[in-house]
């Protein structure tokens, strides 16, 4: 099955197969929908009674508030960074939505923080999603990318909870689109990765193993850089508060599941849904890391195409840590994307859509389904790439 047809009259313009065509129509326009839907409706961003909503946003916009006022440091105490929660939506409400992003990011959310609640948290969630867009369609190589990836079926949870992922889907996607033509501006866009480091453990392992020197020290400069203007800006309170909060964090989300297990899309979550002990589900997860930093160490020094490199460090990063929700997931648009690009100028081998239909539905089971089924379509991902990678280069569909 090919994903795109050409027309003979439209040259080199591409389309998508229709049956690809429709469902990604159908999953767009049902998002708009939703989305609609759920602001009218009093859902989404304002209450009925004019009121803001809390979601995972106001954290963001709470920090920057604190980081304005001169105590960057506060918004990593928790106490005190919920009362500027409360104080961003107007009331109080029951739970926490704690900071956890090394000061870097306080450069971001000191920028909303200058705007009413409601509208940063729009501005951030439409701003930061083109970005996402233009990286996807950078993959694929066509303007069909724009409509596969506002289809992808990890976009709605960004939207609802005002969360990072299309910004960390932008930077993997573009720096895996720089990296071979542009190694600098890759790096640049690397080193503003580490606002969210657990998701970039395994990328300096690629660059070592693939030889692309100029990307790993421009990236560790920019890292440097941005940690150095950030200790200026908000003191070095703010990142002796951010270390001592990590353990705060890592106790809270990952021993005492204070967000439900089976939030979490990762090895450990999916252990300690099932009732596997914390012990297990570290020694399950860990054993998860070290096969994918090795399979990524593997392949990046191999002769494999560059879309199975480029996809497997996506697939990779994901699978590395045990804390990930399903908007971080949204990133695995950027493996998926160079694997329909492979598959289109090679051929896609049998069943190879139809598996990639069944992992996109796996997310679309969330939250229906209580369950890590990001996690199964991280591994389903996987799976794929390694038999296109093992597959006879003649077995094509």
């Amino acid at each position: 099955m090919a994903l795109y047809e050409i027309s003979p009259a439209q040259g080199s313009s591409a389309k998508l197969a229709r049956p690809v065509e429709l469902v990604c129509f159908a999953l767009v326009i049902a998002n708009a929908v939703y989305l609609a839907a759920s602001y009218f409706e009093g859902f989404w961003l304002v209450a009925p009674n004019g009121a803001a909503i809390q979601s995972d946003f106001v954290n963001v916009w709470a920090a920057g508030r604190l980081a304005l006022a001169g105590h960057a440091a506060a918004a990593y105490d928790w106490p005190t960074h919920k009362l500027m929660e409360e104080t961003a939506i107007g009331h109080a409400f029951e739970g926490y939505f704690g900071w956890h992003y090394p000061p870097t990011f306080l450069f971001v959310a000191a920028i909303l923080s200058l705007l009413p609640y409601a509208p940063a948290y729009a501005l951030w969630a439409f701003g930061t999603f083109p970005g996402y867009l233009v990286a996807v369609r950078a993959i694929i190589g066509d303007r069909v990318g724009y409509l596969l990836a506002a289809a992808f079926p990890a976009v709605l949870p960004n939207f609802i909870v005002g969360q990072n992922g299309f910004l960390t889907a932008g930077l993997v996607g573009g720096a895996l689109v720089l990296l071979e033509r542009r190694p600098i501006a890759a790096g640049m866009l690397l080193g503003l990765l580490t606002y969210k480091p657990h998701l970039g453990l395994l990328f300096p392992i690629a660059l070592m193993a693939g030889g692309y020197w100029r990307t790993f020290f421009t990236a560790a400069l920019v890292a440097v850089l941005v940690a150095a203007a950030s200790w200026l800006a908000f003191g070095s309170e703010a990142w002796q508060a951010f270390f001592a909060n990590i353990g705060h964090t890592s106790q809270a989300f990952l021993s005492e599941g204070w967000a439900d297990w089976s939030k979490l899309q990762t090895a450990f979550g999916l252990t300690r849904t099932l009732g596997g002990s914390e012990t297990l589900a570290w020694t399950i997860q860990a054993a998860v890391s070290l096969a994918a930093a090795a399979a990524v160490a593997i392949l990046w020094r191999s002769n494999a195409a560059y879309e199975i490199k480029a996809a497997a460090l996506g697939v990779g990063a994901l699978l590395a840590t045990p804390y990930l929700y399903m908007y971080d997931v949204v990133v695995l648009a950027v493996p998926m994307a160079f694997l329909l690009r492979l598959g289109d100028a090679r051929g896609f081998l049998p069943k190879e859509m139809a598996w990639i239909g069944i992992a996109c539905g796996l997310m679309l089971a969330f939250p229906f389904v209580k369950a890590p089924v990001g996690f199964a379509a991280l591994l389903l991902v996987a799976a794929l790439l390694a038999r296109r990678l093992f597959a006879p280069a003649s077995v094509t569909a």
